[in-house]
Parts: structure tokens; sequence; C-alpha cells
């Protein structure tokens, strides 16, 4: 099948990477160092850990590692949804923890909060806007539980409201759309990489240190501290936190419980205003489909159509390299369902295409675990929804490390990890006949197989 004609001039690479403001890189550490907290990753949870260490003593020497340079992976690669869920999702966190979820939805909208705070003290140019979330229903039997989705996050204290099919297109103008739902009060949209390189910046403002380019290999106990080796370094630290997302674990222990998923992404050119006009999206809400294979899309601040999702693919062995950032029958099967959901734009062309990997648990929500004799603590898992929860994350990292008896710590939610992933090649096997029957599932009017039931008896299931 020959590619989408839209795709022609397509770049390969993140949109948000591709940036005038994308800053130089810092020197890569050489020689000797020693630091009271080594950060490992300069993603979104490395950086919020780092700040948030010294904002909460500033005399802690801070030293962050990123093995290339803030932001190029996930926290520079992803749609820009900066939710306030901890829990991939109200639905999600019910069905697991639902003695937790009073508190978890408190401690979530605290923490969107705070991020935004923390944008406006920085001064972070990165396009924070709460406009909220559209969730539309591209099917019948979708309608039902999109009206229910609502019921239930208004139980819960959400803004959310209802929108029959008239009121769904006037906000974004589909012929695919039957009915959404708009949670005015819980997601904000954001320039991902902007918002790591402010990140970056007002760590360096505080006092950390940070160096790029310069890989991790190995770490260790040292004595009353931990040992940190890069590929021209050596580091004592007292303590260190784990912000590694896909990448594998330092500490073996940690391996099981995260599988990288391939996600791919497709940015238009610049809407003229006659094309905006076809679509409305006054709102400039972001948008996702509550269909099992999900697409989620956005307006960027100059016009563009960001469309992500559906596709969600694993590799055998934890696959995890560069050239599977490039996947063509991905992208052109993006683009072709892209033009399904927005056929007045037919002719418009995409500039940008990209992949990456995001760090799978099989709980879909991260965890916060302390290992080396409460030396190290790490947060990994996000399933996707790592905009805002990172910094909830580092948080609970930092409370682990500093023996602070938090809120957060009291819930079992917290105190618990995911089930782990088996071992190939059952791991591979059963995520490849997952993704099969939730395929099947959107084609069956959402019901759920054999295979599917039997994961959501085991708290293994997951809809979307």
């Amino acid at each position: 099948m020959r590619p989408h004609p839209s795709l022609a001039d397509s770049a390969p690479g993140s949109f948000w990477l591709d940036s005038p403001v994308r800053p130089d890189p810092l020197p890569a550490l050489t020689g000797s160092a020693r630091a009271d907290l080594t950060v490992v990753g300069g993603g979104y949870t490395g950086l919020w850990t780092a700040l948030l260490a010294k904002e909460r003593d500033p005399s802690r020497d801070v030293l962050l590692l990123e093995s290339r340079t803030c932001g190029w992976a996930a926290s520079g690669r992803n749609g820009g949804f900066c939710a306030a869920s901890l829990t991939h999702g109200l639905d999600n966190g019910l069905t697991r923890f639902p003695d937790d979820m009073t508190a978890l939805e408190r401690l979530g909208a605290q923490n969107l909060d705070e991020i935004e705070k923390t944008v406006s003290r920085h001064g972070i140019d990165c396009d924070f806007e709460r406009t909220g979330e559209l969730e539309v229903a591209t099917s019948p039997h979708e309608v039902e539980w999109v009206r229910d989705d609502v019921e239930q996050a208004r139980g819960h204290g959400h803004e959310a409201v209802f929108l029959d099919t008239d009121a769904v297109r006037a906000e974004v103008a589909s012929p695919t759309y039957l009915a959404g739902s708009w949670h005015r009060d819980r997601v904000a949209l954001v320039d991902p990489a902007r918002l790591a390189w402010g990140l970056r910046t007002a760590c360096l403002s505080v006092g950390v240190r940070i160096a790029e380019n310069t890989p991790v290999t190995g770490l260790r106990r040292d004595g009353p501290g931990v040992r940190v080796t890069t590929e021209h370094a050596v580091v004592r630290s007292a303590r260190a936190v784990l912000g590694t997302s896909a990448f594998p674990g330092l500490l073996r222990r940690m391996r099981p419980y995260t599988v990288p998923v391939y996600d791919y992404v497709l940015v238009t050119e610049p809407l003229s205003a006659a094309q905006l006009d076809l679509i409305g999206w006054r709102n400039r809400q972001g948008v996702g489909d509550v269909t099992n294979q999900f697409h989620y899309y956005r307006l960027t601040s100059d016009d563009r159509i960001l469309w992500g999702g559906y596709d969600a693919i694993y590799h055998w062995r934890n696959g995890l390299r560069e050239e599977l950032d490039e996947r063509p029958a991905t992208f052109d099967m993006l683009a072709r369902q892209f033009f399904a959901t927005f056929p007045q734009l037919e002719g418009l062309r995409f500039t940008h295409r990209w992949g990456g990997a995001i760090d799978t648990s099989t709980r879909f929500f991260a965890f916060q675990r302390a290992a080396v004799s409460g030396r190290v603590a790490y947060s990994v898992g996000y399933t996707g929804l790592g905009v805002g929860a990172t910094r909830f994350g580092a948080q609970v990292a930092l409370d682990l490390l500093d023996g602070r008896d938090s809120d957060a710590l009291q819930l079992e939610a917290i105190r618990s990890r995911p089930w782990p992933f088996p071992p190939e090649p059952l791991r591979y096997a059963g995520i490849q006949l997952t993704r099969f029957e939730l395929a099947r599932a959107d084609r069956n009017q959402g019901r759920r197989g054999p295979w599917l039931r039997l994961l959501d008896r085991l708290g293994l299931g997951f809809d979307s």
C-alpha cells in the first residue's frame, strides 16, 4: 500500500523538539564527584525530583545526570495533556483502589494546581492552558459509557457535562461524533518540550547541577550511600532517585514491573482561518475517543493538529531501539483515520511524524518504591500519563528517601506495586493477545471476551 499523500512531506522527529528555543546541551560529567542527592534521568520525573529536593532543602547538593539532553525522550514526545488524575482515569482508580480515591483525587487536583503555580513562579513559557478535555463517543454503544462517565465524575466533584450529538459537534465538528463529555477542570494542555526545558532552567536557577550526555552505567551500595558510575565519571552520593521511564532500570528488581510500549504521533501544518472555521474548536480542549484503541488529539499554539494514539506496539524482549520510532504502517493508518474524523480537512498535510516508548505497568499508573536499604527511590510505570503525575511521583520518591510520613504514603495505592509482567515468551504472547482482544471488543460493541474478562477478575484489565 502506498503511504497516504498527506505524509509525503512529513519529517521524522518530534514537532515539540524541533524548536528554535531548544537549549544547547550542558557539559558531560567527567572524573569524580560527590552529591547529597543524585538524580538519574532528565525527563519530567528527574527534573521535578531535583527541583522539589532543592525547594525542600536549599542546602542539599543535587546532581542530575541525563544520558542525552533533558526532555529528549517521552517528556518531549507526548501529546502535552497534563492531567490531574494520578490513576489513569477515575474508573481505573475506582476499580483498583476504591477506598483511596477520595484522597487520590484531592492529591491529584492539588498536584495540577502546584504545576500551574510552578510554571507561573518560574516564568516557564510552555503554553500552559486549562482547557479541559472532551471525551467523544463514535459508536452507538459508547454513548451510555460517556453519560455514565459524566455522572461518575460529578459524583467525585469534577466539573463535567454531557454533550449530545449537536452539542459535541458544536465544540469540534466531526461527523463521527455521536456524543461527548467535557471535563472542564482536570486537564491542562502544555507544550511538553518547553515544559521540560523550563523545569531544567528552574533547576539550574536554584542550584541543581545538571550533566547532559552522561549515560549512567551502574549503581551500587557504597558505605552509607551509593556509588553511581557513568562512562567517564564516578559519583558518590548519599541518596539517589531513578527516573528512567521506559529504559531498563538500574536495579534488577525494577525490571519486571514495566515494559516499553511504542506510541505514534502526527502533527499537521498550521490550519488556515477558513480551515479552523470548518471544525470550530474555539475552546481548544484536548480530545480523546473512548474506544479501547483510542486516539488523542489537540491544537497547538500555532493551530496545528496533533493526532496520536490507537496503535500501542510492544516489541519482543522489551525492544527499545531508535529505529522503532519509525513505523510507516502506523503513520499511514493514523493519517487515514484523521481524515475519516475530519473529512472537511482533506488536502491538509502532515509536517512531523514520530514515535516513542511509554513505560507501561500492569495497573496503568505509576508506582514508587525505595531500595538499597532506603538509599535509592524510583518512580516508573506512568503508562502515558506522566506529564502531570511525574511531579507527584517525584514527591513520593523524596518522601521515601527523606523518611517523611506524608498523606500519600498512607494510601494502599501508593504503598503497593503492580503485578510484574511474566518472562518471555509469555510476556510477548500475553500483550499481543490482549491487543487483539481489545480491538475485537471495539468491533463487537464493547463486549469483552473471555481473555479480557479474566484480566478484569485478576485486576489486570483496562478498557482504554
